[in-house]
């Protein structure tokens, strides 16, 4: 059995389809998502339906998944991409919706691998890790910066390779990959689909990195039909 881990797909159906035909699974391959399924693309609730009905497909939490959640128990406002995207799943489907993120793990072990959205504190165990800092919250990166001289990835102490979301570390459609030399100790695979980049996969057992191409920057011309007010 193969399994397919994607990067942060914020509501780009299109492309998740296109890297799926792409990735070429049987049915009983596996699909698991880093986390951010919603948010800021145009097709938040067929994203999220997909998971939810899925069998074979599951996904941890991200931050936006978490940002929805807070805003249920009005620990932080809804910001426009969240109110977009509750617009997308509809009212009264949102209920169900939330039911489903608050239940999502904050992270995976598998037999190659671990997974978590955002970051990763040295020197400590996966199942003791903070969650803003797994998760990806705003502080999350502000203790981190605060408490490490060197940056986190540089710094993993896991005993597998971590696989993570979250950061478009290269800035393109480029996957990044820690160390580039020797054993690779840290994917991170957000290579910005919601924003024009791509949506990349890592297929395991043999670590193949494979993308598609955006079809659109998403998010700015969501941006342009609702405003662009977001945090």
């Amino acid at each position: 059995m193969r399994t397919l881990i994607i990067g942060d797909i914020h509501g780009c159906w299109d492309e998740l389809q296109d890297l799926l035909d792409r990735a070429g699974l049987a049915d009983d391959d596996a699909i698991i998502s880093v986390g951010d399924l919603v948010d800021r693309g145009p097709d938040s609730a067929r994203v999220l339906d997909f998971f939810q009905t899925t069998p074979n497909a599951r996904t941890i939490m991200g931050n936006h998944e978490y940002k929805h959640v807070r805003a249920a128990r009005n620990e932080t406002s809804l910001s426009n991409s969240l109110l977009i995207a509750r617009e997308q799943i509809g009212e009264a489907r949102y209920p169900d919706a939330l039911q489903y993120m608050a239940a999502l793990p904050t992270y995976l072990r598998l037999p190659e691998v671990d997974l978590v959205h955002a970051f990763f504190e040295p020197g400590v165990p996966l199942e003791d890790q903070r969650t803003n800092v797994i998760v990806g919250t705003g502080s999350s990166e502000e203790y981190l910066d605060n408490h490490y001289d060197e940056a986190w990835y540089m710094l993993y102490d896991g005993a597998k390779p971590l696989i993570v979301g979250h950061r478009n570390y290269m800035g393109d459609a480029t996957p990044f990959v820690y160390p580039w030399r020797g054993t690779p100790k840290v994917y991170a695979i957000d290579t910005g689909c919601v924003y024009g980049g791509a949506l990349t996969g890592l297929l395991l057992p043999e670590f193949e990195l494979i993308s598609v191409p955006a079809r659109a920057d998403h998010w700015a011309e969501l941006q342009q039909r609702y405003g662009d007010d977001d945090e």
